[in-house]
């Protein structure tokens, strides 16, 4: 079996267990790697994460499944955890999602999220979204699961109906997902706690559920643990990371401007010599040394 098949058959079996699945966003293999380093079981990489970073876009259906299984393709080269990757909409009908599951399989997706957004897809936070049809869906999420070369990549189904039509809707919908045979259920921007507990309500004592912890989103930001106590099993911060950077180095960068120094920040970040710490430089280079004598 492939890492990947591993760490699908890791995923499902930690999902199976009472505490929910603590998932930061990442977004290229050094985020990967300091988020392993932190001591998170699982990781999570979100189209508009590869979005902000790759292209300096928002998430507006502008990137490829190719440009997201390259960035998944490189995080898994260098962490060991399980990765729950954002495959959109699949981008585009049946066929393309089975293309988008093999290649992100490939790649190294633990889960695959597939989503019922008509296209051009947004961020399930903004407003404007529109909806494939039921059958549409189901239809996309059957061939995903016919697609999988391993039985234990799981599929995630995400309906986006909350904001379209409906708290209601997005249940039916999510009903029809589950009745497809997905892995796991994610309904995007619920908007009250007493919502987060209707949904759990319906579906948590048969299907991990997800929960999408936006900062400035529509969903209140509650904690793992409160979230778990709800019924939730997978709780993810998908962009939280890119929002954490972007801050910090808008600090920076007007520092050097102003100054033309990084002095004022020495205290605030991993020197040469630190930073080569963090990736691993010393064992890179020994393991380079022992090749060289070897031949």
């Amino acid at each position: 079996m492939s890492g990947a098949g591993v760490q699908s058959t890791l995923l499902k079996a930690r999902l199976q267990e009472g505490r929910p699945v603590l998932a930061p966003g990442v977004y290229d293999a050094l985020t990967a790697l300091l988020a392993e380093q932190a001591g998170f079981e699982a990781l999570y990489l979100s189209g508009g994460a590869v979005a902000y970073t790759l292209l300096g876009r928002s998430d507006v259906g502008l990137t490829t499944a190719t440009e997201t299984a390259d960035v998944l393709a490189r995080i898994a080269d260098r962490v060991a955890l399980p990765i729950i990757v954002d495959g959109d909409t699949g981008y585009g009908n049946a066929l393309n999602t089975q293309r988008t599951v093999r290649a992100f399989e490939r790649a190294g997706a633990a889960m695959i999220q597939l989503e019922d957004q008509g296209f051009p897809k947004r961020c399930g936070h903004l407003a404007g979204k529109s909806l494939v049809s039921v059958t549409e869906m189901c239809g996309k999420l059957r061939a995903a699961l016919d697609a999988r070369h391993h039985a234990d990549t799981l599929i995630l189904a995400r309906t986006d109906a909350v904001a379209v039509e409906g708290l209601d809707a997005a249940i039916e919908r999510a009903e029809a997902y589950l009745a497809c045979g997905v892995d796991a259920l994610f309904i995007e921007a619920v908007v009250s706690a007493a919502d987060m507990d209707r949904v759990c309500a319906q579906f948590a004592s048969r299907v991990p559920l997800l929960a999408n912890m936006v900062e400035g989103g529509k969903t209140p930001i509650q904690s793992a643990d409160e979230l778990g106590q709800r019924g939730y099993r997978i709780v993810i911060y998908p962009g939280g990371t890119v929002r954490f950077a972007s801050r910090q180095l808008q600090r920076y960068f007007a520092g050097l401007k102003e100054a033309g120094t990084t002095r004022a920040f020495k205290d605030e970040m991993n020197d040469f010599d630190a930073l080569n710490e963090v990736i691993g430089t010393p064992e890179l280079l020994d393991t380079a040394r022992r090749y060289a004598e070897d031949g």
